[in-house]
């Protein structure tokens, strides 16, 4: 049996629909029934034809009980279906209902997902391997967040245990801040416990997709690097494949702390994303958090690389090894053998603001909560390459950073402004980009144009150097072609 994702809303686009349908293709294969249960009809997984039983009922412990008890599944799989589906996993443990029907949880067990997702067990055991967390505390009640708070102080990152895509969460600059995100955050926490943790503003934030089976195989599938910085959530953050700014000595910092974590938490049948801070000053690295299941950036990193994580994931929970499954794109080379690739991928979201601008005008801010209602992903030799297509990719009526007569601030009004004008344009825009928006990509542009060095771009938007770089040459580039007449 395999739990779905349920409806589609802001911070859960269609990657649980496309890697669902994957894991149900991949255990039919196998000669498995597959029974489905997912309440969104508008899914491809819930094709008559996918599953050999779809129910399209509500998620609940309530409703799957009914279906286990028809069906009479031997296990059911989890970890395709996002955090919905986890919780409703860990809710038919806990309500008794597995041992009551005698149904295998697969593909993560109960002890590893709790501790995955339960912040305060998931610290404890980063700690016991050795691995740094951030300076926090666990709270289930306001009083013991405010004694953080009074002691630490602000800017402070709150994170409920238990959520999808940062629901709830949130970064306080004041008390009255601070107040309002704890409440809403013990809230939306299944388990009323948020993590208020010291802020990692600014610090540069990668993400492995890692896999690892019952023979203790591990593969890192690919690295992703956010080109935003910590502060914003990596749904609602342009990332980049393969990682472009770790040094080699780096990355095998990150890989063998991703080993380490993977095997303590205990996920023996898939894949997971780690998520890191890493200090651009000192080159501190920080765990943020896991996710024992098939993510977004599962997604992401199978259609960027070409293995298909969810497929193979599901087989791994039925028993097979990395080394068993075939590659799908050589056929021979085993799956434990790491994807390499010669080319760039670029993903960026794409927000729909304008529809809830009347409600709230700094809707556009981002933050550790995700807003994001889909994504582009483009493939290109180079990032500049891949940038550009992505951002035509948006259907938002660009052709890229610029050239297309539809800047907030045209290349010729600009020429035409004298040194002073410039100058106090640029300091507008470089205050403007300080907070995190949907839009800030357009806005590097402008400083550049402006006048804005490098320098004063980082220290405004702490985007690493060469990122900043890439984007100045393809404004040297347009400076170039302007200067001919076509």
């Amino acid at each position: 049996m395999i739990i779905g994702s349920g409806p589609i809303v802001i911070g859960q686009a269609c990657e649980f629909d496309y890697s669902g349908t994957q894991a149900v293709k991949a255990l039919k294969e196998e000669g498995y029934r597959v029974v489905l249960i997912n309440s969104n009809p508008a899914t491809i997984m819930t094709d008559p034809e996918i599953a050999d039983a779809t129910y399209i009922e509500p998620i609940n412990s309530t409703y799957i009980e009914k279906i286990i008890r028809k069906e009479k599944p031997d296990a059911i799989l989890p970890t395709m279906g996002g955090q919905t589906a986890l919780n409703a996993a860990m809710d038919l443990f806990e309500k008794g209902i597995l041992d009551k029907y005698n149904v295998e949880l697969i593909g993560a067990k109960v002890d590893s997902i709790r501790k995955a997702e339960s912040r305060e067990l998931f610290h404890n055991a980063m700690k016991k391997i050795g691995l740094n967390v951030s300076n926090g505390k666990f709270v289930k009640g306001f009083d013991d967040a405010r004694e953080f708070a009074d002691n630490t102080g602000f800017p402070l990152i709150i994170r409920p245990s238990f959520t999808l895509g940062g629901t709830g969460g949130g970064i306080a600059y004041n008390i009255e801040e601070f107040e309002t995100l704890v409440n809403k955050g013990l809230d939306a926490s299944p388990t009323h416990e948020v993590l208020v943790e010291e802020s990692m503003i600014g610090w540069k934030e990668f993400e492995l997709e890692v896999m690892r089976d019952v023979n203790d195989n591990f593969v890192v599938i690919c690295t992703i690097e956010n080109m935003d910085p910590m502060g914003v959530h990596t749904g609602d953050s342009i990332t980049v494949a393969p990682s472009q700014t770790l040094s080699d000595r780096q990355y095998q910092e990150l890989r063998d702390a991703a080993k380490k974590i993977i095997s303590e938490i205990g996920v023996e049948t898939g894949g997971s994303n780690i998520q890191f801070a890493v200090n651009p000053d000192t080159g501190k690295v920080i765990v943020i958090e896991m996710n024992p299941r098939v993510s977004r950036s599962s997604a992401l990193a199978s259609k960027a690389t070409g293995f298909p994580i969810a497929k193979i994931a599901a087989k791994l929970a039925v028993g097979y090894t990395l080394d068993e499954i075939p590659n799908d794109i050589t056929k021979t080379t085993p799956s434990c053998f790491e994807p390499v690739i010669d080319y760039i991928v670029v993903k960026i979201p794409r927000w729909d603001f304008d529809k809830f601008r009347s409600t709230n005008p700094e809707n556009d801010v981002l933050g550790v909560q995700m807003k994001s209602v889909g994504e582009v992903m483009s493939f290109g030799r180079n990032f500049r390459e891949a940038l550009q297509k992505a951002i035509r990719s948006l259907e938002t009526g660009r052709a890229g950073l610029g050239a297309d007569g539809k800047d907030v601030y045209e290349f010729d009004y600009i020429s035409e402004m004298n040194a002073e004008e410039k100058n106090s344009l640029k300091l507008k825009t470089l205050t403007k980009l300080q907070t995190p928006r949907s839009d800030n990509i357009f806005y590097i542009r402008y400083a550049y144009l402006l006048g804005a060095s490098t320098e004063e771009l980082y220290q405004a938007t702490k985007i690493d150097k060469w990122f900043l770089e890439q984007i100045k040459e393809i404004i040297e580039t347009e400076k170039e072609l302007r200067k001919f007449t076509f």
